[in-house]
């Protein structure tokens, strides 16, 4: 018996072999269009890597992530309860997000004056904790607030870890205007930074953000570029009022969106250091960590379904994570709903707990190094972001490409390709586009009325600048406003739109396309009514009028298409079907199943939201029937 490893006693494995084996298995079908995905920006993912040569990569300074919690209550009061419970919890991080930033979600802290501050920090020692600000127009009160503050307590501004969020593109991009011309902005800013540090401030006072792009649905190497175009402009407004490079790039932290995409994430979040580094270099400094936040993903968020979110944003967290984050906020699984309660709060908070203490991915500083795919997509969008960072300059720098929609209108045709995909569930939602399941329960949020914001300061009071505001859109909501308007159906006539399931054949032969109709239809909340299939057509027209429903789809093989979907459709046109749908591609059949009566076909790839639109507006069109065998009304 040899005594030898197991791996010598087999051929070493090469791409080569790995390809002749893909070829046996695809039978002739197109390797890029099988294997080969590509990111919202175009860039190629390779369905398999080799290892990779470890790319020196800036790292965040040692130890774990913090675990940042969001402080959005408008009652004092019970914000600082949120706050107290969240540190004791297992936090290190507070985010304040203040009413009328666009982060606050509609909600948001209302305070006014120092003593409104000192209320809903009531306890919270701040040189213990990280402390970033998220006020959107109002970013300079905020800091103001934070700075009379810290002079009530007798504390010194260089004892916080402190983000003061002030970020005037960001607002730009958000809402569209600001209260004066950049000209007049930047040299207050300046200012500003000026009376901070004397006040012994040494944290970070701008934020480059993006979430306002990835809001808007850029992808990844468009919200980069956007970011740092954005730093660059505060680097050059301190620089242009006399500050030194070297403490202005202390001054400039970044946010990013972390969403599902594990991998497209870790590589952005490590694509980011790289970028901001050569930033450093091209300013004749030597790089230093930058300050990265991390946000899980408002437009990955979901209403329907909402328990998904947790595994949404824990994968969100773990890839922003082991892409070198500084700081992770999760977002709570019923954010999207309203404000969430302790036990929303809770699981946000404890996810995180749980990838440090537990998975211990921050054990090592850079996870991703030498992997094959990690490096070759870091690198790919890190050369991606810098050509859209460097068309952002050649348009006068991010203030003057918002200002003429320049930038707004390459991220609209990225989000029109996102939305496509979206509604043709090449980008499926588990929960609202698969897999929605329409006897969910419903989950508690808090019982706040959302806030009307105070008036922003924004940044000026002389001439102001306006843009198209990008939009900020989640990507479910095409299906959540069918779920809602079949919800008001259902409260109105207490039975949702429905669809007969015209099955033709044995269970065997119907039954794959049938379950893929019955899910498809219940994305845009229509019920299907499901049945063991029939093999006469004037008996299935009977069973489709006792049924009630409004709507039919005919489900089975191509084998029994070819034979018997015709005299089905007829049977189902002439019992009064407002609508006829066939669930797949009927190829040589498709004018004579029209001829008979079928509106539209269902299957894989088809823009489904626009034929449930239809659906939905042909089920409540039509006159009311009673189901003989549900006793609808």
């Amino acid at each position: 018996m040899e005594d030898r490893p197991l791996a010598d006693l087999f051929e070493p494995a090469d791409r080569a072999r790995w390809l002749g084996l893909v070829e046996g298995v695809l039978k002739g079908a197109d390797f890029e269009k099988r294997l080969v995905s590509r990111t919202a920006d175009g860039l190629r993912i390779e369905p398999l890597y080799g290892p990779a040569d470890p790319t020196p990569q800036p790292v965040r300074e040692p130890g774990p992530w913090r675990i940042a919690q969001r402080v959005d209550h408008p009652e004092f009061a019970v914000a600082n309860a949120q706050a107290m419970a969240d540190l004791e919890g297992g936090a290190d991080a507070l985010v304040l997000a203040f009413a009328g930033a666009p982060g606050a979600r509609g909600y948001g802290l209302t305070a006014m004056t120092v003593d409104d501050l000192d209320a809903v920090l009531k306890g919270v020692m701040l040189p213990l904790i990280a402390l970033r600000l998220d006020a959107g127009g109002r970013g300079l009160e905020a800091a103001g607030l934070v700075r009379a503050l810290a002079e009530r307590r007798g504390e010194d501004l260089s004892s916080y870890d402190l983000d003061l969020g002030i970020d005037p593109v960001g607002v730009l991009a958000a809402t569209g205007s600001l209260g004066a011309v950049w000209s007049e902005i930047a040299p207050r800013l300046a200012e500003t930074v000026s009376e901070l540090e004397a006040a012994g401030f040494t944290g970070r006072a701008f934020l480059a953000d993006g979430r306002p792009y990835h809001e808007a649905g850029a992808g990844e190497a468009a919200e980069l570029g956007a970011v740092l175009a954005t730093g660059v402009a505060y680097l050059r407004a301190l620089e242009a009022a006399g500050g030194d490079l070297g403490t202005a790039r202390d001054r400039v932290g970044v946010l990013l969106a972390a969403d599902a995409d594990e991998f497209v994430t870790v590589a952005k979040f490590r694509a980011m250091r790289r970028l901001w580094a050569r930033v450093e270099q091209a300013c004749g400094l030597d790089p230093k960590p930058l300050r990265l936040h991390a946000e899980t993903a408002w437009r990955m968020m979901t209403r329907r379904d909402p328990f998904v979110n947790i595994l949404r944003t824990g994968m969100a967290a773990a890839a922003a994570g082991m892409g070198g984050a500084d700081s992770v906020a999760v977002l709570p699984y019923t954010q999207a709903l309203g404000l969430p309660d302790a036990f929303a709060r809770r699981v946000a908070r404890n996810s995180q707990i749980v990838l440090i203490e537990e998975a211990h991915l921050a054990r090592v500083a850079d996870p991703a190094a030498g992997a094959g795919g990690f490096e070759a997509l870091t690198g790919e969008i890190a050369e991606a972001a810098w050509e859209a960072f460097q068309a952002i300059e050649a348009e006068g720098g991010i203030v003057a490409s918002l200002s003429v929609g320049k930038l707004q209108r390459r991220i609209e045709l990225t989000r029109e390709t996102r939305m496509k995909a979206v509604a043709s569930r090449r980008e499926p939602l588990t929960g609202a586009s698969e897999f929605p399941n329409l006897a969910e329960k419903a989950v508690a949020v808090l019982d706040a009325a959302p806030v009307v914001p105070p008036p922003a300061s924004n940044f000026g009071s002389g001439s102001a600048v306006a843009s198209d505001a990008l939009p900020s859109q989640r990507l479910a909501e095409p299906y959540e406003a069918l779920r809602d308007a079949s919800d008001a159906v259902l409260a109105k006539t207490g039975r949702r739109p429905t669809v007969f399931l015209a099955n033709l054949g044995p269970v065997a032969a119907f039954n794959a396309r049938a379950t893929f109709a019955a899910n498809a239809f219940a994305a845009g909340g229509i019920e299907a009514l499901s049945n063991e299939g029939y093999a006469d057509a004037d008996v299935l027209a009977e069973a489709f009028t006792a049924s009630g429903a409004p709507l039919a789809c005919i489900c089975s093989t191509d084998a029994i298409y070819a034979k018997r979907a015709v005299a089905a459709a007829e049977a189902l046109s002439r019992a009064g079907a407002a609508t006829i749908y066939l669930a797949g591609k009927p190829g040589d059949l498709i004018e004579p199943l029209q001829r008979a009566g079928v509106g539209a076909f269902l299957h894989a790839g088809c823009d489904l939201v626009a034929l449930l639109n239809e659906a939905l507006r042909a089920a409540m069109r039509a006159p009311a029937r009673a189901a003989a065998d549900q006793g609808a009304p």
